[in-house]
């Protein structure tokens, strides 16, 4: 029996595993990363950009279990569930959480010493403070304008742990939530992640359940988009081994949702040039969502290796060992990951990551019970009504 502590610490473990093992070869293509490292095995793998000159990495540094702005933001998230000890919406993002990514330094892994999250941010994220801070928006239009993309996506497992067994709940409070950050498929795949994550708690789940959930609340590109490559998926059980033939496979199917392939790069040469990458559609999905998905399902559950592949398919590579290891985490908690891996994340990004779960699972606990309190006068007075 997994108790529920154990799957808590399994996502937020399970997050920084995939993270820390993705960071080291984000932005590299299957190519790329076969031909330098063969499969990243380990979060103490070297990061290709180590070597180049500091400005070239803009002053970061990756690699040997450090993680990035996907756990400092799920971190972030937790905090402020913590805080507030209640079900969250987008005034929450505008308020309590902007504050913990814009106003409160910390330790960043990656920048070496303490600095405001806002600082490590990728500019789809640092639209949260634009929007909420510099322009005042009304907290539920906070995404308008923003580049579609995981951004939301990959901290927003949280909401599935204080929805556990609620896969409608958590998908319906992610989108409220995230609704302050993203639009579109982007905020699609946030409430379909915290489904997941949700479903994942349930005692007996399989892989195949998970995917069923995340199809049964997905709408549109993304809907379509983990059919397909699940489905695939299941059909290349037999060549899993042959790893280039499947990411070939893999991103031939999910090219008509997410169509920029290994182009994910920003340069000088494209600005002006129009583009229907990153923009709201009913037609797309984000890639790291449905790749997840698909390396859970071809690896039939298995948390290791499921990230081990996810990671080396190239592409945003921390983001999909991030949902892997999000959605396995919990359904087969932190025992799942490697003891000494563990104790990597924990001794090198000074997250102080096992306080900060403890302190959350009492939060959770608190606010499932305060639901299942609410649940039981609700069924007490609609029994009166009959």
């Amino acid at each position: 029996m997994i108790s529920f502590a154990d799957r808590v610490k399994g996502v937020v473990f399970g997050t920084a595993y995939g993270d820390a093992m993705g960071a080291v070869i984000e932005k590299m293509t299957h190519q790329q990363i076969t031909e330098q490292y063969g499969r990243v095995e380990t979060v103490l793998t070297k990061w290709w950009k180590a070597d180049l000159p500091e400005v070239v990495r803009l002053g970061r540094m990756r690699g040997q279990g450090i993680v990035t702005d996907d756990t400092l933001m799920t971190l972030a998230l937790m905090r402020v569930y913590c805080i507030e000890k209640r079900h969250l919406d987008a005034y929450d993002m505008a308020n309590e959480f902007v504050k913990e990514i814009s106003f409160r330094p910390r330790y960043i892994p990656e920048f070496g010493r303490e600095a405001l999250i806002l600082d490590r941010l990728f500019y789809p994220e640092k639209h949260i403070f634009n929007r909420h801070v510099l322009a005042n928006c009304e907290p539920r239009e906070g995404g308008y304008g923003n580049m579609v993309n995981c951004g939301a996506a990959m901290y927003i497992a949280p909401v599935g742990i204080v929805n556990a067994c609620n896969p409608k709940g958590a998908y319906d409070e992610a989108i409220l939530f995230a609704s302050g950050h993203q639009i579109s498929y982007g905020l699609e795949a946030a409430g379909v992640l915290a489904s997941c994550v949700a479903k994942a708690f349930e005692p007996g789940v399989t892989v195949d359940n998970i995917v069923e959930t995340a199809l049964r609340y997905a709408k549109d590109g993304t809907k379509q988009a983990i059919q397909d490559i699940c489905t695939l998926a299941v059909t290349l059980r037999g060549q899993k081994q042959d790893r280039s033939e499947v990411v070939a496979r893999f991103h031939e199917s999910i090219a008509k949702y997410s169509p920029m392939g290994d182009d994910v790069n920003r340069s000088m040469n494209k600005v002006g040039i129009p583009t229907n990458h990153y923009t709201p559609s009913r037609l797309f999905s984000i890639e790291e969502l449905p790749l997840a998905l698909a390396y859970m399902i071809l690896h039939e559950g298995d948390l290791q290796e499921a990230v081990k592949d996810g990671v080396s398919s190239g592409r945003d590579t921390d983001s999909i060992g991030v949902m892997i290891g999000a959605i396995l985490g919990a359904m087969q908690g932190v025992s799942a990951i490697p003891a000494n891996e563990l104790s990597v994340l924990e001794e090198v990004n000074k997250q102080n990551i096992e306080q900060n779960c403890n302190e959350f699972i009492e939060t959770a606990a608190f606010i499932i019970q305060e639901d299942l309190q609410l649940n039981n006068l609700r069924q007490q007075q609609l029994s009166s009504i009959n």
